[in-house]
């Protein structure tokens, strides 16, 4: 195992001795049953704002697709390759979930690239400056404004990109269909690293608020 970073093996002999102990039934039920999660959850790909970390959670318990800035696409049964389509596809078709939360979080560096004019692509294929593209319409005019500081435009379009993947998830028709027939319920949050607050989406108004709060 030469070159395996020591830190991975250090932590995961602390979760053989910790909590896989502790949970040891849990995981072998898992094993034999299968997965089934009620949540879907689409966040982004940052270290610091791991969703199975914030909400606490055990094995088991959410379904969780991470990308660059938490985003979702439209639906584009185009033949390409689509990795986020394809796990909300299996999280909606084959494990049923319950609930999709789109959960952004503050600082997010996906997202400043997305608002900046003069960023410049990390390779040649620009995968990163692609990616933001679904966000152009809406982060355009968020650039626009002279009413805005720049971390007031940041926070901004990390809850407007929350809207925006809610409304492309119910381009897909295995969403929308489930979600009329009450069968399925899409919700939005944002997370706060530097706080560790968590803002909820009020599903009526878009608007995000404490939950208690």
């Amino acid at each position: 195992m030469s070159g395996f970073p020591d830190r991975l093996l250090a932590g995961y002999d602390r979760f053989m001795h910790g909590r896989y102990e502790e949970e040891r039934d849990r995981y072998r039920d898992l094993a034999e049953k299968g997965q089934k999660p009620q949540t879907l959850i689409i966040a982004c790909c940052d270290s610091r704002a791991a969703p199975e970390t914030i909400f606490n959670s055990g094995p088991g318990e959410l379904f969780v697709i991470r990308n660059v800035a938490n985003l979702v696409p439209p639906y584009a049964p185009d033949g390409e390759f689509h990795s986020t389509s394809a796990a909300l596809e299996f999280a909606v078709q084959s494990l049923r979930v319950r609930h999709i939360v789109v959960m952004g979080h503050g600082r997010c560096g996906g997202i400043a690239a997305a608002l900046d004019p003069n960023a410049e692509p990390l390779s040649p294929g620009d995968f990163i400056g692609r990616w933001m593209s679904l966000l152009t319409p809406v982060s355009s005019e968020i650039q626009q404004s002279t009413m805005l500081t720049a971390g007031e435009r940041q926070t901004a379009l990390e809850r407007i990109s929350i809207r925006n993947s809610l409304s492309n998830l119910r381009t897909f028709p295995c969403v929308k269909i489930l979600e009329d027939k009450g069968k399925l319920d899409l919700h939005g949050a944002w997370f706060d690293i530097s706080s560790g607050e968590l803002w909820v989406m009020d599903e009526a108004t878009g608007d995000f608020s404490r939950p208690g709060r």
